[in-house]
């Protein structure tokens, strides 16, 4: 995949399992939203939660099952409810399109990381890395981005450091978990970036002082 120097772009292609509904309204702008399945080569899926104004679906009528192409950006919510998860992520759909295309789901990223990576070792044996990037957004604004990297990659991105920047090609996956809380199980969706391809941006002789 070729790197591209957006902040933040996300192209998906799949599948709607339910039409738009109205999600909320801030300041007379009414935000939609409905679930997106996007099936991987393993034959899982992921199930994407989008968010979209009413002009990115006014034109493109979305039923249950429509296939279609957004264009958009990883967005992220700080839940303060004290319901579900504290981190909501979501795409944040600039615009759809009903297609036949392929299934797609490609995400690129630039920005800095904001915790200390986190480095450990599956069952059997691959390493994997978490971190959490900060994305700049207009107005002041950032997204903060929970990303998963494997084996090399996840080797590379253990050695970097908070306020590194970075580029990162990926996809936006989902992953179902069950939490324990006062001995009652309940299932939860975890939302993620899985790096694909990194490339640190490169630092002239001036810039290492």
């Amino acid at each position: 995949m070729m790197m591209n120097t957006s902040n933040n772009q996300a192209v998906l292609c799949g599948i709607a399992l339910k039409e738009p509904t109205l999600s909320h309204k801030v300041h007379e702008l009414s935000f939609y939203q409905f679930p997106l399945c996007v099936p991987r080569l393993s034959g899982q899926e992921d199930i994407i939660q989008v968010l979209c104004t009413w002009d990115a679906i006014e034109t493109c009528e979305i039923t249950t099952g429509s296939r279609i192409r957004i264009n958009g950006e990883i967005r992220s919510f700080n839940n303060r409810s004290g319901i579900g998860n504290r981190l909501i992520i979501s795409l944040f759909a600039r615009e759809i399109n009903l297609t036949t295309d392929e299934f797609c789901n490609e995400v690129t990223l630039f920005g800095a990381i904001c915790k200390p990576p986190i480095l450990r070792r599956t069952p059997l044996g691959k390493d994997i890395t978490d971190l959490l990037l900060a994305v700049n957004r207009k107005y002041h604004r950032a997204d903060y981005l929970p990303c998963i990297a494997w084996g090399s990659i996840a080797i590379s991105c253990a050695n970097l450091d908070v306020g590194d920047f970075l580029h990162i090609n990926g996809r936006l996956q989902s992953r179902n978990y069950t939490k324990q809380i006062n001995n009652i199980q309940t299932e939860h969706t975890a939302y993620e970036i899985s790096i694909m391809a990194l490339e640190l941006p490169e630092i002239t002789e001036e810039e290492d002082g």
